[in-house]
């Protein structure tokens, strides 16, 4: 009899908890929907972070949708005497916006349909962005390693809902699935006993908007390195190669001599677990707009993501160059010994600086890299820049080919923008359309008109074109993100017969848009709509690559640079 009893009390628990779950999930829903449109929140009268603290404790399983409805706009205006809000803009990106979750409701009353029908109708509308921002100063006071009290994860987590529902414009490209999982990462919130066991679950929301502009979110944890098991470097470097780490360099030759490690070998395990499902399980927790990027990002030997655990010692299933395999019980660098410290502290300074100085010497190329173009403006007065590039440019013209090299991000945004469009691109230069927030009606977009110039190409007097008759190549790679792909889509058309060779880049153009959780955690991502002119997908795709170049494992460990390789071949 007592174990019928238990066995009832869990079944009536767990059916409370997913009752609340529910109810929670359509507060969340209807609070972001007023917080976006309601004249007396949305601009700034009212705190609508407060709000929602001060009637979250108010919704419990027995709570009806009508009645969150009522709570929510108790001490709001109902009443709108002002004409509905007209916007019939030429053209919106507006497959975002959808309100079936009240509209079609059957248990919200006509009354309530009408009121939110209203509030949409009547919705506050400016002419500047507004921005997001957390309002209530004690979201911040936490201890780091305090678990946030129930209302605040929730207040979290709506705001993470909101902002994928109303400013993130690649909504749409998201997982079908990703509302059902949002709705079980509910249940986590509610359940969840400690700061790092939250944490947990705002990197699972933030993954799944698959944004490569989000993936540095892993930053703001105060227990990332616990949750990514960062605490130990390993003894070598290595690439992330499909469904093993290839080992790159050795960085202490006694820990890895060993255990039998050399550069050539492939890692497939660690402590039991195969790298395949390591980076599934990676996933889960990192956001970016494709699978090559992610595979490049966590390859960073600086960012340490790709461990299981946070063992000292690691035992790794390691096959040879000469396809043996054997187990190696491996010693990781321990930060706390300094020798280890110092040795891997300048192997990382050491490759940065050679990256960074990378450069090719070639009489019949001009080579620009794009993360390396300000160091043109060197002892340049501003008055003699216009000059100074127009020079540079007609030597590049006398060269067989030019080599825009955009692995990297711009260090100076008017190279492309202004100076090479200025000396080689026709007046109109349409390359892409540029999606920002519709003013008018949260949750859509429109896009810049090429009527004011600026955004796409500058407005430039007199202006004089110089055709150039050689080869044109730009590489790129999943480095290539952002302004640096806006960049590349910008070079392609002003250079048509150019050939873009490399990877899949990023896949996450656009300006950076930034919303403030309790906590004080801040997250980044894609705030507006990038695409081609002819309206071709460039979130999650990247831009248009004619030859994609695929390494081996013997050309990563030799360094080749196949990209340049093959352009040398074809000139």
């Amino acid at each position: 009899m007592k174990n019928i009893f238990i066995v009832f009390f869990v079944i009536a628990f767990h059916a409370t908890t997913y009752a609340q779950k529910d109810h929670y999930m359509y507060f969340m829903k209807t609070w972001n929907f007023i917080k976006y449109y309601h004249p007396d929140l949305a601009d700034g009268r009212k705190d609508a972070d407060s709000l929602f603290l001060e009637t979250i404790g108010k919704v419990n399983a027995n709570t009806s949708e009508n009645t969150i409805i009522t709570l929510l706009l108790k001490n709001l205006n109902h009443k709108f005497t002002g004409a509905p809000v007209i916007d019939t803009p030429k053209e919106v990106l507006s497959v975002n916006q959808d309100f079936r979750w009240y509209q079609n409701n059957k248990k919200i009353s006509s009354e309530n349909k009408i009121l939110l029908n209203d509030i949409y109708n009547h919705r506050f509308v400016t002419e500047t962005e507004k921005k997001d921002k957390t309002f209530d100063s004690k979201t911040n006071e936490f201890k780091k390693e305090e678990n946030l009290p129930l209302a605040y994860r929730l207040l979290a987590l709506a705001k993470l809902q909101g902002a994928i529902d109303y400013l993130y414009p690649h909504k749409y490209l998201m997982d079908k699935n990703a509302e059902v999982y949002f709705s079980d990462l509910v249940d986590q919130v509610i359940r969840c006993s400690s700061r790092k066991d939250f944490e947990v679950i705002l990197t699972k929301v933030v993954s799944k908007m698959e944004d490569t502009h989000s993936f540095r979110f892993y930053d703001q944890l105060n227990f990332k390195n616990e949750i990514f098991h960062r605490f130990y470097f390993p003894p070598f470097d290595y690439m992330i190669v499909k469904d093993h780490l290839l080992v790159t360099e050795i960085l202490l030759p006694e820990i890895c001599s060993k255990a039998n490690i050399h550069v050539g070998d492939q890692i497939t395990e660690v402590n039991g677990k195969s790298v395949r499902e390591i980076i599934k399980e990676k996933k889960e927790l990192l956001s970016t707009s494709n699978p090559e990027t992610f595979l490049y990002l966590i390859s960073d030997f600086q960012k340490n993501l790709i461990w299981p655990d946070n063992l000292a010692r690691k035992r790794l299933k390691i096959q040879s160059r000469d396809n043996k395999t054997h187990m190696a019980d491996t010693e990781f660098v321990n930060f706390t010994n300094e020798g280890q410290r110092a040795i891997v502290s300048k192997y990382i300074q050491n490759k940065i600086r050679q990256k960074q100085q990378y450069t090719i010497d070639h009489q019949d190329i001009v080579y620009f890299k794009i993360n390396d173009v300000f160091a043109f403006t060197n002892n340049i007065s501003d008055d003699k820049l216009d000059e100074h590039m127009d020079s540079i440019f007609r030597d590049a013209s006398s060269k067989k080919a030019i080599i825009f090299d955009m692995r990297g991000y711009p260090d100076w945004g008017g190279f492309v923008f202004h100076y090479v469009y200025k000396y080689f691109s026709p007046v109109e230069n349409r390359f892409g359309k540029y999606y920002k927030p519709n003013p008018k009606n949260v949750g859509t977009y429109i896009p810049i008109s090429y009527d004011g110039f600026g955004t796409y190409y500058p407005d430039i007097k007199n202006k004089t074109v110089h055709p150039y008759k050689g080869k044109v190549f730009m590489i790129v790679n999943p480095e290539t993100l952002s302004m640096s792909e806006w960049n590349t889509m910008n070079l392609q058309n002003i250079f048509p017969n150019a050939r873009t060779i490399g990877q899949r880049t990023a896949g996450a153009d656009g300006d950076i848009r930034t919303i403030t959780l309790p906590g004080g955690y801040n997250l980044e991502f894609t705030g507006n709509g990038i695409f081609y002119y002819d309206g071709s997908q460039t979130q999650k795709v990247g831009v248009k690559v004619n030859e994609f170049i695929e390494y081996s494992d013997d050309d990563i460990i030799q360094k080749r640079d196949l990209e340049l390789e093959r352009i040398l071949k074809n000139l």
